[in-house]
């Protein structure tokens, strides 16, 4: 977990009562993805909004982490591929 976050939990109490805190990671997250998504028609920023709902929901939920590992592999291997500048030609 995230030193920010783990503060944050600390001084709100929440470590102390981890059934609230998975409700409310949660509630969070997944409003963030819900509104992510809403904004896919909606005029705003769908896909950063998206990630920071999953983001959110991968400091608590293992599911998500997977999730988040996943993209961040794909994100990896786009990156690493080297895009021909030169048409390719066949015969």
């Amino acid at each position: 977990m995230n030193r920010w976050l783990q503060k944050w939990i600390t001084r709100l109490g929440f470590d102390a009562r981890p059934a609230l805190r998975r409700f409310l990671i949660g509630a969070i997250g997944f409003s963030g993805v819900l509104i992510g998504l809403a904004m896919i028609v909606l005029p705003g920023p769908a896909f950063i909004v998206v990630l920071l709902g999953v983001a959110i929901l991968a400091s608590e939920f293992a599911w998500a982490r997977r999730v988040w590992r996943r993209g961040r592999v794909l994100v990896e291997r786009v990156r690493g591929k080297s895009i021909p500048r030169e048409p390719v030609e066949t015969r």
